[in-house]
């Protein structure tokens, strides 16, 4: 089985749903997942892409109601939408995640920072989802918060960006196994079935 290469980006809305399912699959599955923090922002600015602007109101609205139909469909927590989008603070809040790639704890602030944004309209990013999402997880938030804006970690953060560029990744989520690009929530099966081949 190849490894799946999994590209996102706090901030994404869809990703709320990968987010939320991820840990029951990878241990169904028995997977090897290596998770990847970009600035989907960054990427998407560069391609000229705005992907739900308020001008475009019935597409705001229906990406919502997608959201809630899938997390049925899932089993997961059903948000009341719109939460709030877009983020004042999704560098910060993919640079505790570059933070929490190295530490190992990625998955669970992953779990606890969308759950807090999605079910508690508290914005990932914020000081408030922040301090409470990394004390959930029993770590101080000022240390936390203090490596994920160090030229370090932002130096890491600037170089996934990069390469999400140089791999094609217009999106989040994306899940890469090989040099297949499998581009949204919906196609995470497809890209395990293909991790099988």
């Amino acid at each position: 089985m190849q490894e799946i290469n999994f590209w996102f980006s706090i901030g994404s809305t869809y990703t709320y749903l990968t987010v939320s399912r991820l840990r029951k699959i990878i241990e169904a599955e028995n997977l090897t997942i290596n998770f990847f923090p970009f600035s989907v922002r960054t990427v998407m600015k560069d391609m000229d892409n705005i992907p739900f602007p308020s001008s475009k109101k019935p597409k705001v609205d229906h990406m919502w109601r997608d959201i809630q139909r899938r997390a049925m469909h899932y089993k997961i927590s059903v948000p009341e939408v719109p939460v709030p989008y877009p983020l004042k603070d999704l560098d910060l809040a993919n640079c505790v995640a570059i933070v929490g790639l190295h530490e190992g704890w990625i998955l669970k602030y992953l779990e606890e920072t969308y759950k807090l944004w999605f079910l508690n309209w508290s914005e990932a990013g914020s000081l408030e989802n922040l301090k409470e999402s990394l004390t959930k997880i029993k770590l101080n938030p000022n240390e936390v918060m203090t490596k994920a804006k160090s030229s370090k970690t932002i130096d890491l953060y600037n170089d996934n960006t990069s390469e999400a560029k140089a791999k094609n990744v217009f999106g989040s989520p994306t899940f890469i196994v090989g040099k297949e690009l499998f581009w949204g929530d919906d196609r995470l099966e497809d890209a395990i079935k293909w991790s099988k081949m």
